[in-house]
């Protein structure tokens, strides 16, 4: 199963944005990782280059390999409605993200960990592929074996982000997706204009 198992800290240096959730590395270097550090001359990037870059983002952000991603983007602009919009909508869509939004795991890292060791349910089904897609009014929960693990016991207890399309029952330990999320929805910073002019070129 391909994923990225590389430094976390000099990814999220290289875009000045905690991808990967907060950061003490980024905190102390608010600048590019690289030998030279912050007197390393940086000149102007190309339009392609910061294209490039925004796309690079969006894929480390949702833990997705580039012909996964190439493959969503294809997806999304057979789709109705705007090419990007559709492009995070199907993202947000992972199994992964989910467990992530809803609290379950406080990192989109654990929250596959969590799908891959069978801990995750969707309509009553075990579930374990992270790029499984989920669907509105589908319900996503935590395995009745897995409700006493203390990680997700601890990640719900610190979670206090709610999201307007998915609606969680603390008793059951599972959330129902109840709508697709708009841009303002989402709150990933990422230009996906831009990655649909590089996809476009």
């Amino acid at each position: 199963m391909a994923r990225y198992t590389g430094p976390t800290s000099k990814i999220a240096r290289r875009f000045q944005d905690p991808i990967f959730g907060p950061d003490k590395a980024l905190e102390k270097r608010q600048y590019g990782p690289g030998q030279h550090g912050p007197n390393r001359r940086r000149g102007k990037q190309s339009e392609y280059a910061i294209q490039l870059a925004e796309k690079q983002k969006a894929k480390y952000t949702y833990g997705i390999l580039e012909r996964q991603f190439s493959n969503m983007f294809k997806k999304a602009s057979r789709m109705k409605g705007i090419t990007g919009e559709n492009l995070l909508q199907l993202c947000e869509a992972r199994l992964d993200n989910m467990i992530y939004r809803l609290g379950v795991s406080p990192t989109r890292r654990g929250a596959r960990q969590l799908v891959t060791h069978k801990h995750i349910t969707v309509n009553g089904e075990l579930v374990n592929i992270p790029s499984y897609s989920v669907k509105v009014g589908d319900v996503v929960g935590v395995r009745e074996k897995s409700k006493s693990l203390e990680a997700i016991a601890n990640s719900l207890a610190a979670n206090s982000n709610s999201f307007d399309w998915l609606d969680w029952n603390p008793s059951g330990m599972e959330g129902k997706i109840v709508g697709v999320p708009t841009r303002e929805m989402i709150p990933e910073n990422i230009k996906e204009q831009l990655i649909v002019e590089l996809y476009s070129k």
